[in-house]
């Protein structure tokens, strides 16, 4: 059980209190299923008030004692898959030589995981989530251009105008799969005639336009560090989404979690050129 293991004790013994608990409390904090236990309304309720508890706490020592918590513990941070891989993840190198012992929880997810009911501690996300007692932050922008490989331009000749398009193949994700149609951006440029391949992971796309298949819409932050890859029309063909970081206002000063949150900020603005431009 990995919170035994976290809290170095057996499992029987965090059993026996989370029974305890419950029936001083004479609620149900969690259900028992085969493979671990899952928050009840009643657990959710209660994880806030805690997380509420913990934040008062380190307030507490920053304030009245010298020398100030030290910030600890795991922060699981939801986003896509796209900017996880290929931006995020390098990232964290720098965040844990500030707060070494933070530890990141990386989820990726094609549909925006629910800050509210705890599915993750911040979210990284292309439109703002919705939900009660959220805190959004509109962080930054980035940026998309259209590209392919240098061998389906050799084959197929490079478009020099919009109306060229037409006449080209692309890479597109799987339409009925797509669960936030904001990631569906190559509609902001054009609904193409001809695809060739789909799928739901931008790594995949990336790798087949790389690979000669066809035209595809990608992000700056990714392509343009691909040596395979060549824009097309860049001074036609840009789109660009926004960035929001959010978190549940419940735990939005606990330590940890407000050292990710200001260093994803302070990231997207100090990278606004990279993550914008091609």
């Amino acid at each position: 059980m990995p919170a035994a293991r976290r809290l170095r004790v057996d499992y029987t013994t965090v059993s026996r209190r989370v029974s305890e608990l419950e029936k001083d409390l004479a609620v149900t904090l969690f259900e028992r299923k085969s493979d671990g236990f899952v928050l009840t309304e009643e657990g959710h309720q209660l994880l806030a008030i805690a997380e509420r508890m913990e934040a008062l706490s380190l307030a507490v020592d920053q304030s009245l004692t010298s020398s100030p918590a030290k910030t600890s513990g795991r922060v699981r941070l939801a986003t896509m898959e796209g900017i996880a891989a290929y931006y995020l993840t390098e990232k964290f190198g720098a965040f844990n030589a500030i707060y070494p012992e933070v530890t990141i929880e990386l989820v990726t997810e094609r549909y925006l995981i629910n800050l509210t009911k705890r599915e993750a501690d911040v979210s990284v996300s292309f439109v703002p989530p919705l939900g009660p007692r959220l805190s959004v932050r509109k962080a930054g922008t980035f940026g998309l251009g259209l590209f392919a490989s240098a061998s389906y331009l050799g084959k197929r000749g490079t478009p020099t105008a919009h109306a060229d398009l037409k006449h080209h193949d692309f890479i597109d994700y799987v339409v009925d799969l797509v669960a936030i149609p904001k990631v569906h951006w190559l509609l902001d440029v054009l609904e193409p005639e001809s695809v060739v391949f789909r799928s739901t992971s931008m790594a995949a796309q990336q790798n087949a336009v790389a690979s000669g298949r066809g035209l595809g819409l990608l992000p700056y932050f990714s392509a343009r560090r691909d040596p395979r890859l060549v824009q097309v029309l860049p001074d036609l063909v840009r789109v660009e989404r926004d960035l929001y970081v959010s978190v549940h206002e419940d735990i939005e000063y606990v330590g940890r979690v407000r050292a990710l949150t200001k260093f994803l900020c302070d990231l997207f603005v100090k990278e606004a050129d990279f993550l914008s431009r091609g």
